[in-house]
């Protein structure tokens, strides 16, 4: 496979249908069937992420990550998420009202 760069040179518009072919082209997977069954998730559920329905989630990148041995950053950049930082949700404290 090309470099990770080169594949989506002059694309910057989110898009996860990009970062899914990549990985099926980089694990040489035939279909989103094959896809979903080593990504041990529903076939729907590529179909959704495929048109924009669901997001991409951590969880998601990260198996992600495992499988195709491709690190977070390249996997966020296939997928045309040019973001410096990530936002984490911290939940509140519970303080006392006074």
């Amino acid at each position: 496979m090309k470099s990770v760069r080169t594949f989506v040179l002059g694309k910057s518009s989110y898009d996860p249908n990009r970062l899914l072919n990549a990985i099926k082209e980089k694990l040489q997977l035939r279909d989103d069937a094959a896809l979903s069954r080593v990504l041990a998730i529903s076939r729907p559920l590529v179909w959704e992420i495929r048109r924009h329905t669901v997001p991409v989630g951590a969880w998601l990148l990260m198996r992600m990550q495992e499988v195709s041995q491709l690190s977070v950053e390249e996997l966020r950049f296939l997928m045309g998420d040019r973001r410096q930082r990530i936002r984490v949700a911290i939940p509140q404290r519970n303080f006392p009202r006074r």
